[in-house]
This record gives C-alpha cells, sequence and structure tokens, in this order.
C-alpha cells in the first residue's frame, strides 16, 4: 500500500517536522534494510540537535506524535535516549555508554546526596570490574551520589554531560564533580539516589558482564547488591537501601522508576509502623484514580483502621503505556497486601489533581471519598516527609 504523504503541521518547524516523518517511516517499516534507511537520517538529525542543543524541537516533534502515533512516539523517543547517552556517537572506532546505577533508599530523616571520598570510590570500581562490567572495559565513575534534582535536565544537558564523563571513561580516569554547585535536594521519605558513571570498550565488545558467555543479569544484579551495595550503604546512614542493576542511563532510570512505586509502598508501612507503633494490620488504604486530561496517577491515602484521618499518603505514577486499560489497580493492591495491610478501599470516581495550597504536597483520598492532606496525628511527631520523589 502507498504510504500516505505527512502533510505540514502549523506551529511544526522543519526539523521537527522532519523528525516526525522519520519516526514514523522507522514504525512502519517492514525490514531491517529499510531501518537502516530510517535509523542513518534520524542519527544524524539526532546528533546535530543534541550539538545544538535544541532541546525544543526534539520535544515538539514528541508531543506531536505523542497525540499521533504512539508507536512513533516510542521510536523517535527511544533513538533520542539511546544517541543522549551514547557518549561515543561522534567516534568510529568505540563504543563509549553513560550508566546508571540507582539506590531506592528511605528514612524519616533526610536521605544525603554527597560526594563520594577516593577511598570509597576505589572500591566501587573494583566491584563494578567484577561484577558488572565485561573485562577489559574501561571506566569513569562521577564521585558525587546525586539526587533526581541534581541529574542532568533534558536530552542535550544529558549528551553533554556523556561526553564529559566519557572522556575521562577513554583515560581511564574517574570524574570530579564540584559538589558546591549541585542543586538542592528536595526532603521525601522514599526517594531514589544515583552513581554515574561511563564505560568504554573496542567497537563491537561486550560493555556488561551478562554479555559474556556464561554471564546474567541476575547474578550480576546479586552480586552487586551483596558487594557493591555493601561499599554504597555506609554513605546513607540512617536509611534503609536497596540497589537496581547498573544499566545504561535511561533504562536504568527507567527500571528505578518502576521499582520506587512499590518501593514507596513498603517503605511507607514500615515508616508508619515505627512512627506511629501501627502494623500493617492495622493500617486502612483507600485508592483512587487521579486525572488530569487524563489518567496520570493513583493516590494512596493510609489511615489507621480506628480513625478516618489521612495519617501518610503514597503518589504512584502511572509510566510508560499505562493507562486506563492496564490492571495498574491490582499492582497496588497486590503490593499493599505484601506488606500486610488487608483493608484496602478502592474509589472509583475520578479525583482532580489537585495539591495542598499552602505547601504544595499531593492531596490524598479519604474513605468518605474526598481529597485531603495527609497529617500525623500526633503534632509533637517529626513531620512527614512529602510523597516519593
Amino acid at each position: 500500500m502507498k504510504r500516505p504523504r505527512i502533510k505540514r503541521r502549523s506551529g511544526l518547524g522543519p526539523d521537527a517536522e522532519r523528525l516526525v516523518w522519520l519516526a514514523s517511516g522507522l514504525a512502519e517499516s517492514g525490514s531491517r534494510a529499510e531501518d537502516r534507511f530510517w535509523e542513518i537520517h534520524l542519527t544524524e538529525l539526532i546528533d546535530q540537535l543534541l550539538d545544538e542543543g535544541d532541546e525544543d524541537t526534539i520535544n515538539t516533534a514528541l508531543d506531536q506524535l505523542y497525540s499521533s502515533s504512539l508507536t512513533a512516539y516510542d521510536e523517535l523517543a527511544d533513538f533520542v535516549e539511546s544517541r543522549a547517552e551514547n557518549a561515543g556517537r561522534k567516534l568510529a572506532d568505540q563504543d563509549v555508554l553513560l550508566v546508571a546505577a540507582p539506590m531506592l533508599s528511605w528514612s524519616r530523616y533526610r536521605i544525603p546526596a554527597l560526594a563520594i571520598s577516593d577511598a570509597v570510590l576505589a572500591n566501587l570500581r573494583v566491584h563494578l570490574q567484577a561484577h558488572v562490567l565485561a573485562d577489559g572495559v574501561k571506566l569513569s565513575v562521577a564521585n558525587y551520589l546525586f539526587s533526581p534534582d541534581q541529574l542532568p535536565v533534558g536530552y542535550c544537558n544529558t549528551a553533554r554531560f556523556a561526553e564529559e564523563i566519557g572522556r575521562a571513561a577513554q583515560a581511564d580516569q574517574d570524574l570530579d564533580i564540584d559538589a558546591g554547585s549541585m542543586a538542592e535536594t528536595t526532603h521525601f521519605l522514599s526517594d531514589t539516589r544515583y552513581l554515574l558513571f561511563a564505560i568504554a570498550v573496542p567497537r563491537g565488545t561486550p560493555m556488561f558482564r551478562w554479555q559474556e558467555s556464561g554471564g546474567d543479569r541476575e547474578h550480576a544484579l546479586s552480586q552487586w547488591r551483596s558487594q557493591g551495595g555493601a561499599s554504597l550503604v555506609p554513605l546513607l546512614p540512617g536509611c534503609a537501601v536497596e540497589v537496581v542493576l547498573p544499566d545504561a542511563y535511561f533504562a536504568a532510570s527507567r527500571r528505578a522508576d518502576r521499582e520506587s512505586r512499590a518501593y514507596a509502598v513498603r517503605a511507607s508501612v514500615a515508616f508508619l509502623g515505627t512512627t506511629l507503633e501501627a502494623p500493617a494490620s492495622q493500617l486502612r488504604a483507600i485508592i483512587a484514580p487521579f486525572h488530569d486530561t487524563q489518567l496520570e496517577e493513583f493516590r494512596i491515602g493510609l489511615t489507621l483502621k480506628d480513625n478516618e484521618q489521612v495519617v501518610h499518603g503514597i503518589v504512584w505514577p502511572l509510566l510508560g503505556a499505562e493507562d486506563d486499560s492496564t490492571d495498574v489497580l491490582a499492582q497496588i493492591e497486590g503490593t499493599l497486601r505484601e506488606c500486610g495491610v488487608t483493608d484496602i478501599v478502592s474509589l472509583e470516581h475520578r479525583f482532580p489533581m489537585e495539591y495542598c495550597d499552602d505547601c504544595g504536597a499531593p492531596l490524598y483520598p479519604s474513605a468518605e471519598g474526598e481529597a485531603v492532606h495527609a497529617e500525623l496525628p500526633d503534632a509533637s511527631a517529626d513531620p512527614v516527609p512529602r510523597h516519593l520523589h
């Protein structure tokens, strides 16, 4: 069948229109040979936009495709991410990649984001090379444990950071981060911290342990948790910590986002157990969908069984292709039951995306079907940090 021509869209610049055309072509391609044509031209244009710092054109094209073709949107988003994290995109003979090692953490105290000492950095290098990376990989580790507020913002800034740490990786040297220039970190009960590093190998050779014969991701994760995680845990005193498998920057970040939702539920139940001396069996969870123009997230209000006051709240955002048709509610209920919460109320009516006018915190559903502020019953208790970052 003849592919219909894409008409010029009002307000869409020439580069954004070409991105839409190329991504749509790749999404509709019927062969690997045709894929290569679209991929070559996408690579050239995306690299040009990243080098020019033209974030607006990329986002305009993504916005257009999100409303017209989710398949093409996914193709373009995946391609932009892969080029931004590809620190060796200008090299002919090396693969250089920006990698993230996320850590899920919760604490009733402030979760630190801080510089990493030379001794800890050296220990991390040993464990990364022993358990996560393939033999012979050159490595550069940034000497800072980043909060989400401190990560590069947008594709263009990510590409700039990837190139900087990528050059250090080619020299097998760690990257020094100016801790004094980092943004302030917001206080949340449950949050993620990121160890960032870059790896460099001759083009086409293995980068990760699971690419080698006999290696697999589960074993790498097990070893990283028991060895590498043990090196990172002392950096977060007073915090419960769970490490996520290191991977390419955007893939690891998405995995951390997915796993952090259930982790936030477990953290909240544990927090209330220690703060209010209320075991999970004494808690009630009220779950409700919150909409903007579409379903954006579920929010969970937690109360004591003998009291209607919402004492804590959790936000469960929708990710990727999740929408009204996916069974997210069953996943939330299953997570709560795994934590020991059996008194669960699911509200069906739509809630607007409401926040507190005074402090900006999300409002959470109550058993009466209202969106309310979460407040601990004892005013002398430590204030509840806001929901998951």
